[in-house]
């Protein structure tokens, strides 16, 4: 008897082939559609980048409209005050004014100004020190440098402020928009309202305590009233005044006979030294005066000296932070 042999249908192999052809084919075309749109992705972020560099706007300010092309990479600040709303917006100046009466920079911030080139002083900027810095943005004051304006604008897109306000809110919030920065400006301004809130919350009743504000300067003695950097602190945080200071003015010149217009619950007072001690001597010669010592602040010990260039004449932003953080610590001695 013939021996019958059986051939396997080889039918489901050959499905099973198909299939697996189908999925490779299938998984090439994802993977390519993947590469694709990544690639697009990548592309979009770049074109988006490119367009926010090349992206120009127009910034108000006290001599007019400047329109500037792109996010500045290269600044030059002319003022000490904003030299720190630059560096608490986390950009690093190429050039910058000196300290007052220095050939460098303040100590709170001499740290992050390393290799910045000094371009002058507020008074006297270097025009040519500052062209050979091509700058794509030059921050400076209507104040202070007005006259130089048009020469500074002829280097790169020139910003003013008008003036060193007692409330450096204004002159932070016009810079952070001149380098582009207005989210920063606004996160920090932001901060500075909670750290505020934090501090009026820890004095309490305290806030009724009567601060007097009193600066020595070479051959002048000045009350400051609440139109000072450390008299808008002090209203905002809405600690009181002495009666005689409580003035929506700048200061006045005193003489002696007006020591006793200085008293106060708590008094603080600071030294503009100019490098020849003419103002440390008017301060020895003051406090050791029979007014000054009779003064009930300074009987119940109540009067400090701070330092000038914090509670005045830095102005900015960095400044006002660490005053604030000075005037927690003295919370527990009202």
């Amino acid at each position: 008897m013939r021996k019958r042999t059986y051939i396997r249908p080889n039918g489901m192999g050959s499905m099973l082939a198909f299939l697996l052809a189908l999925c490779l084919l299938v998984t090439g075309c994802g993977t390519g559609q993947n590469q694709a749109s990544e690639q697009t992705g990548s592309s979009s972020a770049g074109e988006t980048a490119q367009a926010e560099q090349s992206q120009s706007y127009v910034v108000k300010h006290a001599m007019g409209e400047t329109t500037i092309n792109g996010t500045p990479k290269r600044v030059v600040v002319l003022t000490n005050q904003g030299v720190e709303t630059l560096l608490a917006l986390g950009v690093k100046p190429v050039g910058a004014v000196s300290a007052w009466n220095s050939d460098t920079f303040y100590d709170h911030v001499k740290a992050q100004m390393e290799g910045v080139t000094v371009v002058g002083d507020e008074t006297q900027p270097n025009v040519e020190a500052i062209a050979a810095l091509q700058p794509d943005l030059i921050l400076g004051m209507k104040f202070r440098h007005e006259k130089i304006y048009q020469q500074l604008s002829a280097i790169a897109p020139t910003v003013f402020c008008e003036e060193p306000r007692g409330d450096w809110k204004e002159n932070f919030k016009l810079y952070a928009e001149a380098v582009n920065k207005k989210a920063e400006g606004e996160k920090v301004l932001a901060d500075w309202d909670k750290k505020v809130a934090e501090v009026k919350q820890k004095a309490g009743d305290k806030l009724q305590t009567k601060i007097s504000l009193v600066r020595f300067m070479p051959g002048k003695v000045r009350i400051y009233y609440k139109d000072t950097f450390a008299g808008v602190i002090l209203n905002e945080l809405g600690f009181a005044r002495p009666d005689s200071q409580n003035k929506e003015d700048f200061a006045a010149e005193v003489t002696k006979e007006r020591i006793p217009e200085m008293d106060g619950d708590m008094l603080f007072y600071f030294v503009y030294e100019t490098g020849d001690n003419k103002a440390s001597a008017l301060e020895q010669e003051w406090t050791n005066d029979s007014l000054w010592k009779n003064l009930q602040v300074v009987k119940n010990n109540k009067a400090f000296k701070v330092n000038d260039v914090i509670w005045n004449t830095s102005g900015g932003v960095l400044a006002a932070n660490q005053m604030l953080d000075e005037l927690s610590q003295f919370i527990d001695k009202m």
